[in-house]
């Protein structure tokens, strides 16, 4: 017997043991409220999706062309439509996220207003909008699965046997829309302690993978930007363990943690390491340091510190903002040793923040770290922040001076410009961008590939375009050929916006509750049946 078909004689049951007082509930009915609830809490959807990423990083780890994916969403339509799209032209929501980006919550979802990616916003903002990414998609379940139940009464209707029977395995068989979020906790919003406050509110908002990063959480900065603040590694694993054990008090047993660097392009840190012995983490954090040797007390000046590093007296660099600084050069190796120890000390997955989208820059790194950790895998930022475009040709650019190929067609510094749109290098450099996430998966051990803030770029730029038209010369038409008849022609589903918004789910509640009386808004004058 099918769940929904064993609910609603669950639901008769119960509705025959009450006496005539529940005569009036329908026992299918209230099969298919249950139904179109799948989630009632964010704690289950935590522990569902936390099931499904492990799932998906154990096959990965046996065959690194199933990657997984994601764009970053910061609004609950935004991520439903998207859920919505893939479902319509993919069949299925496997191995594909949702991502939650701390920049887009700054940029976009402040009660302050607007504010750079700096730690600046309500942390709380973040809880909410993984609530309101859920609510969103647990709707777009409830809408499609009411879908279902029209069609199942229009075959019954109709006496059209075979057609209720597929109606009814595509009700046994729904895929839901609810996937796994990766979800941005910046730098952890204060000390440990803030850090575990806001993981807790996190998960039971249904998030069941969080990313934390190894900067200083009141210096904090976008990872694309300067002034980047690393802490000393135990400062990040104590976050790392407050993560955890909010996972573990709230019964997410699997939950993943991602443990991210910014050491690459970091070249400052606040604090000088605790160390207790030669070679410990704390000495080997102090290694990277800048500074001078010093033979004696004669070299220290008022207000200097001195510290023993590399078996010998180092008097640090430091700057006028009481800030310490990395040697140069040394941003590779940072990054390998943070990797390893927060992999060895409860982080899951790894991101590491670079510069630009090379795979052999990426791989360089991730062989080093799997020399320690063979099973070291990456989440990774394919980052508008790159000039993809500019980086991928002067990559074509470079490796074909390497192989002494003439290019003497091509201004490496202008590769940018539309002339070379039609050239062979642009064509090379747009497959190696079109492969670059299976390349990177096979040969860089990216196990998640995500955009941070795509649909922020994607709303600017398709309302620029109706804006030009609309309030141009093209009137209503930028709006109907452009928007309203590509929807149509490509079956959006959001052109029956009503639909969308729940009137369809909001009438068959009306039936449920009031039968015949009900006032329902799907009649013949809706305007949304011209939509077909």
């Amino acid at each position: 017997m099918s769940t929904y078909k064993s609910d609603i004689d669950s639901a008769a049951n119960l509705i025959g043991s009450k006496g005539s007082s529940w005569n009036a509930i329908d026992p299918e009915y209230a099969a298919r409220m249950k139904a179109q609830n799948k989630f009632k809490t964010g704690l289950e959807i935590a522990k569902y999706t936390a099931a499904i990423m492990r799932a998906d990083m154990e096959r990965y780890d046996n065959d690194p062309s199933q990657y997984t994916q994601s764009l970053g969403c910061w609004h609950g339509f935004i991520g439903q439509q998207k859920m919505i799209s893939i479902k319509k032209h993919f069949n299925s929501t496997d191995r594909r996220y949702l991502y939650l980006s701390g920049w887009m919550v700054a940029a976009l979802r402040s009660e302050f207003g607007p504010l750079p990616d700096q730690s600046m916003h309500e942390k709380t903002s973040v809880s909410s909008l993984i609530g309101e990414l859920y609510t969103f998609l647990r709707q777009a379940d409830a809408r499609e699965l009411g879908g279902l139940f029209r069609d199942l009464d229009a075959a019954r209707d109709a006496g059209d046997s075979a057609k209720e029977a597929e109606v009814q395995a595509a009700i046994d068989g729904h895929q839901t829309h609810i996937v796994p979020i990766v979800a941005d906790i910046d730098a952890g919003f204060g000390n440990a302690e803030a850090t575990y406050l806001l993981a807790k509110q996190m998960i039971e908002a249904g998030a069941c993978c969080i990313q934390i990063e190894n900067q200083v959480s009141d210096e904090k900065q976008c990872g694309h930007q300067d002034g980047k603040v690393t802490v000393p590694h135990e400062d990040f694993l104590a976050k790392i363990r407050a993560v955890r054990y909010a996972f573990l008090e709230l019964g997410v047993d699997d939950g993943v943690i991602v443990a991210r660097t910014d050491s690459l392009g970091a070249g400052l840190t606040k604090q000088i390491a605790i160390t207790n012995e030669p070679g410990d983490l704390g000495d080997q954090y102090n290694s990277f340091l800048d500074g001078d040797y010093i033979d004696s007390a004669a070299d220290i000046q008022n207000g200097d510190v001195v510290i023993k590093a590399n078996g010998k007296l180092l008097k640090p660099k430091r700057l006028p903002s009481n800030l310490f600084q990395f040697r140069k050069g040394t941003g590779v190796d940072r990054v390998v040793l943070d990797c390893v120890t927060s992999l060895q000390n409860g982080a899951d997955l790894l991101w590491i923040e670079t510069e630009k989208p090379h795979v052999g820059q990426i791989a360089e790194m991730v062989n080093k770290i799997r020399e320690t950790v063979p099973n070291a895998k990456l989440v990774y930022n394919n980052s508008p922040s790159f000039n993809w475009t500019l980086n991928f040709r002067q990559q074509v650019f470079d490796a074909w001076s390497e192989a002494g190929k003439d290019v003497s067609a091509y201004e490496r510094g202008n590769l940018m410009s539309v002339d070379y749109d039609e050239s062979e290098l642009a064509a090379e450099a747009d497959a190696k961008i079109r492969t670059f996430q299976a390349d990177a998966a096979r040969e860089a051990g990216i196990f998640h590939h995500l955009i941070t803030l795509p649909t922020y770029h994607t709303a600017a730029l398709s309302t620029d375009n109706l804006a030009k038209e609309y309030f141009g010369d093209q009137g209503m038409l930028g709006y109907v050929k452009n928007v309203q008849r590509q929807e149509i022609r490509q079956s959006i589903a959001c052109v029956k916006h009503q639909n969308m918004a729940g009137s369809d789910m909001g009438d068959d509640h009306k039936e449920y509750f009031s039968g015949e009386a009900a006032l329902k808004a799907s009649g013949k004058d809706n305007t949304m049946n011209q939509f077909g």
